[in-house]
């Protein structure tokens, strides 16, 4: 069924298509595309730093199985390297995130990733990139958990960017498993709920102790207090069942972790067995469209399989080689 793969296409052709409507109204994109339904793939389906971001993180973990089991020093090394590398290419000029920029710059000076880490964001850089780490069927819930935690961290060290990354992580994992799409919303915030004062030492060392307010626990509950709000609207959401409204007039722009995860979720959920409108629905939104539907269509992937997507969309995709090569490896 090639879930990975699915996964690994449809993120970036949803990058694709959130890629021309990024910072559009929706009067704007209205004037370009009438039906939001019949939104088209760019014959030259260029991808954003989503993509990019993806590519690096899907790198790293793939050279860090290599060498053994995931552990934090394992995944973190190259982590850091592909970041920097990101970072420094010549091809970041996709309109990149400032606190991705600011803490790679940090990373590339060798100090502990937790000093290079933006405490005070939680943007959606944190979780766009996160898919991957749900596609590696032999991980444990806990290193799926903590390494979604830590790659948020190197850049977005916020709680919420770390709860919402490991939300995001997990819905990956949980639809490849081949969960029923209904069932997610209960699941994830029984899950929220699970970890809610659990802060994970062995995959974040210090990091809490930046903030200065109160105890690790405290510091990583308000980031799943947050991320249980965006789960309260999503349940919200989905109950007015509005196919043809902006999404984020429901769950928020994206703009923001939580945000990005509950829009992209609400618009798979929207449409669970129509991949194609899902990103479609995610592409076509006032907010950050491209994270959206890269989310959307990691979620849609995920679910489908590689024959979720058009023939021809696949064809042209940006980086088609190597998302089908990490894809197959994780097939």
């Amino acid at each position: 069924m090639g879930r990975a793969t699915g996964a690994m296409l449809g993120l970036a052709i949803g990058d694709a298509l959130g890629k021309r409507t990024e910072f559009m109204t929706m009067a704007e994109i209205g004037l370009l595309h009438a039906d939001w339904r019949q939104l088209p793939l760019p014959k030259k389906a260029q991808v954003t730093d989503d993509t990019q971001m993806t590519l690096a993180l899907a790198r790293a973990l793939r050279d860090a199985l290599a060498e053994g089991p995931l552990v934090p020093l394992r995944f973190e090394v190259p982590l850091r390297a592909e970041f920097v590398e990101w970072w420094r290419s010549p091809s970041n000029n996709r309109a990149p995130g400032m606190t991705c920029l600011r803490s790679c710059f940090r990373l590339s000076t060798g100090r502990p990733w937790q000093d290079a880490s933006d405490i005070g964001s939680k943007g959606c850089g944190a979780n766009m990139r996160v898919a991957p780490l749900g596609l590696v069927r032999e991980l444990t819930d806990r290193q799926v958990a903590g390494a979604a935690q830590l790659q948020s961290g190197l850049t977005h060290g916020h709680p919420t960017a770390l709860a919402a990354s490991e939300l995001t992580a997990f819905t990956v994992r949980w639809l490849a498993q081949g969960a029923d799409p209904a069932d997610l919303p209960a699941r994830l915030r029984a899950h929220a709920e699970a970890q809610r004062t659990r802060y994970d030492e062995f995959w974040l060392g210090d990091l809490a102790s930046r903030d200065h307010f109160g105890s690790p626990e405290e510091f990583i509950a308000r980031g799943w207090q947050e991320s249980l709000r965006a789960l309260d609207r999503l349940d919200a959401a989905l109950a007015a069942r509005e196919h043809d409204a902006d999404p984020c007039e429901r769950t928020g722009a994206g703009w923001v972790a939580e945000e990005a995860f509950a829009t992209a979720l609400l618009c798979f959920l929207l449409f669970p067995d129509d991949p194609v409108a899902a990103v479609r629905r995610a592409a076509v939104s006032s907010g950050d469209s491209d994270s959206l539907a890269c989310l959307a269509g990691a979620f849609a992937g995920a679910r489908h399989g590689e024959g979720a997507w058009p023939q021809d969309w696949i064809e042209r995709i940006e980086y088609r080689d190597e998302l089908l090569a990490l894809g197959a490896l994780w097939d």
